[in-house]
């Protein structure tokens, strides 16, 4: 009996997170729009002080390794080559009176500029 060992490594798929709050946003953004086949797509692109940064943005498309979640009626899609920098990443939403927007906690991220826009 010959046993074979293969080399290939299973696809790991990306775990990003939305938050109730980041959820109820969203919804009421794509409300806004008065579209229903809008999802939030969130990428990693190269780019700030810092090397990488995120990139948050209504997409009806469908694309080749998408990796689609539904939160509560809200699709989050992320791209296949994105997935490795945002696994495990939680995307939340802040409205306090220092601070109004988006968050992302990534425990991918090394570091990240003063400005909290980029990351490396």
């Amino acid at each position: 009996m010959t046993v074979e060992a293969t080399t290939e490594t299973p696809t790991v798929l990306p775990g990003v997170v939305l938050t109730d709050a980041a959820a109820h946003k969203v919804r009421g953004l794509i409300a806004n729009e008065g579209r229903d086949d809008l999802a939030l797509r969130i990428a990693v692109q190269p780019g700030g002080c810092s090397g990488l940064r995120y990139q948050l943005y209504f997409d009806d498309r469908n694309m080749d390794g998408d990796v689609a979640t539904d939160f509560d009626g809200v699709s989050v899609v992320v791209d296949r080559m994105s997935g490795p920098y945002l696994s495990g990443a939680v995307i939340d939403f802040v409205d306090t009176i220092e601070k109004q927007g988006f968050t992302i906690d990534n425990p991918n991220a090394g570091g990240s500029c003063a400005c909290g826009d980029s990351f490396h």
